[in-house]
Order: structure tokens, then C-alpha cells, then sequence
């Protein structure tokens, strides 16, 4: 089975693999190269389906064994379509890029557009798991989850989906705390699965739903675990751009591009993004730091 993907404006299949670090978090699996991943997924109509995403001219080209009927095909593609961001607009963030010589690469890298998973769902769980630890503790949990709780694939068990709300609802918080070492975070995550589960939250209408931003972050701080760095990293996610996600790093970075290296705290990282208006998340992110350059070798 394959499928091709065209995207509304100028695409790069890698670039979006390469803008943050989700394509690091199971189920994905990073291809050799570097510009495509695979994925396994549980879908709603009931199989377990494992693909392959490549690039393709302006899009991407979806490769998989498996076959579906129409109606797990049609949710299939409309979830694929989300993860890739392929219907995006960005031609405003570009031509207020095209003014800043720290961001004159973005638009021909075609930079904006951050990877997401299939589910919001999946994407607040796993965004809960990058507080207050390092990025290796958030690969190993999400790792446990999906080995724990994830619907195997049925040619290959070893290959495993992220847990659907349905399947993490029914998870002891004992085993989510001490065998998945999710510590403080179980009941949260528990919390979560139990509530999207019975109905009670639905999270993959903010897919669609127009809402202005700041009501949008008001419901994501509302969940326990959500606080304002994973709120403001789940608008971009949710492709609203307007509050910077703010941890250590973006001190570091903030501080050595104009405050000589002195401590600095949220106050200074906002107000040197806040001419970006609605997209200040973006500006941020894609911004050509010289800490970076100069520290890392970039």
C-alpha cells in the first residue's frame, strides 16, 4: 500500500523530521538517512498498522504492508497528513522572516513545521514526559509506555503503537510509577488517559476547533502536569505560535545573545520575542543563535 502527500506550499519532508526531537520517541524510528521515519499506529477502526514516511516532490509518500479498508485508509491519511503539518500556512511567518537576517534560512528550508504524533493525546503524554528531566529520561519512558501498554503489531509483536487513552486508562499507577519510572508524572498521565477515555476531554478536536490562543492555553494548563513551558510547546504543536516554550535552555541561549552571558529569566526571554507577535514561538525556535554557533559548532 502507498500513499502520496502533496503539501499546500513549499515542503521538505526532512526539515520536519529534523525540527525537534519527537522523531527520537517511540513508536518513530528515525530511517538511516535521516529524512524519513517509521511509525506504528492503532487505529480506531482496529488494526495495527506499521509505515513508512519518505519524501516525495513537495510531500511525502507514505509505504506500508498492510491493508486497510476505507474507512481505516481514510483515518489513516487524515492522521498522516497531521503528523507532516502538509497543510500549513507559513507564508506570513516568511515574510516577516525575510526582514531578520537571523531567520533570512528559514523560508528556503522550508522551517516551521514541527513533527507531530498521530494523537494530541499522545503528544500531551509525551510532552508531560519532558518535564524535569533530561532527554534521555523522556526516550526511556516513552519508550516504557509503548513496550508496557502499546497494541503490538500483529507480523512483528515486537514492534508496538503508543498507547491509545482506552488501553493506558486500564494501567495500574504503580506499575506507571515504579515499573515505567514515570514517577510524579503516573498520576498525571493516568489522570489523562482516564478522562480522555471516558469522553470527559476531548483532545483531538483542538485539532480543529478556532479558538483564540489564549483560551486554547488556559485548557492545556488546566490538565495536570501542564505547566507553561509544556503548555507553550503544545500551541506550536497545535500550530499556535504566540508564547515562547520557556526552560533553562532558552535562558542560556537568550542570555548569551544579548545579555553577555548574565543570568536572565522569563521576563527577558518574552520581551526579546515580543515584536514577533503570533509568531514569537517560531522566531524563537528556528532563530539562528549564536550560542550554538559558537559553542557547538553549528
Amino acid at each position: 500500500m502507498k500513499l502520496q502527500f502533496s503539501a499546500s506550499s513549499t515542503y521538505s519532508l526532512p526539515t520536519v523530521i529534523s525540527s525537534h526531537g519527537w522523531v527520537q520517541l517511540a513508536p518513530f524510528s528515525r530511517g538511516e538517512n535521516g529524512d524519513s521515519f517509521t511509525y506504528c499506529l492503532e487505529l480506531k477502526t482496529g488494526p495495527v498498522v506499521a509505515f513508512s514516511v519518505t519524501p516525495a516532490e513537495n510531500g511525502a509518500l507514505l509505504s506500508s504492508n498492510g491493508r486497510l479498508d476505507d474507512d481505516a485508509l481514510a483515518e489513516l491519511s487524515a492522521k498522516v497528513q497531521w503528523m507532516l503539518g502538509l497543510h500549513q500556512d507559513l507564508s506570513e511567518f516568511y515574510a516577516a522572516a525575510r526582514g531578520e537576517p537571523k531567520l533570512a534560512h528559514v523560508e528556503g528550508k522550508a522551517q516551521g513545521r514541527l513533527l507531530r504524533s498521530a494523537t494530541v493525546f499522545e503528544d500531551v503524554v509525551k510532552t508531560i514526559l519532558t518535564t524535569n528531566t533530561t532527554w534521555s529520561g523522556t526516550i526511556r519512558m516513552v519508550q516504557g509506555l509503548v513496550d508496557h501498554f502499546g497494541a503490538p503489531l500483529p507480523d512483528d509483536p515486537a514492534r508496538r503503537a503508543f498507547p491509545t487513552p482506552a488501553r493506558l486508562a486500564q494501567a495500574d499507577g504503580e506499575v506507571l510509577r515504579k515499573t515505567v519510572k514515570l514517577g510524579y508524572r503516573a498520576p498525571y498521565v493516568l489522570e489523562l488517559a482516564q478522562r480522555t477515555a471516558a469522553g470527559e476531554l476531548d483532545l483531538e478536536a483542538w485539532k480543529t476547533a478556532v479558538i483564540p490562543t489564549a483560551d486554547l492555553r488556559k485548557q492545556l494548563l488546566a490538565l495536570k502536569g501542564v505547566g507553561p513551558y509544556a503548555a507553550a510547546s503544545l500551541l506550536m504543536l497545535l500550530g499556535h505560535y504566540d508564547f515562547v516554550p520557556v526552560d533553562s535552555w532558552a535562558f542560556k541561549l537568550v542570555s548569551y545573545e544579548w545579555h553577555g552571558s548574565e543570568p536572565i529569566g522569563q521576563k527577558e526571554v518574552e520581551a526579546a520575542f515580543a515584536d514577533w507577535g503570533q509568531w514569537k514561538g517560531l522566531a524563537y525556535w528556528f532563530w539562528d543563535w549564536r550560542y550554538t554557533q559558537e559553542n557547538q559548532g553549528g
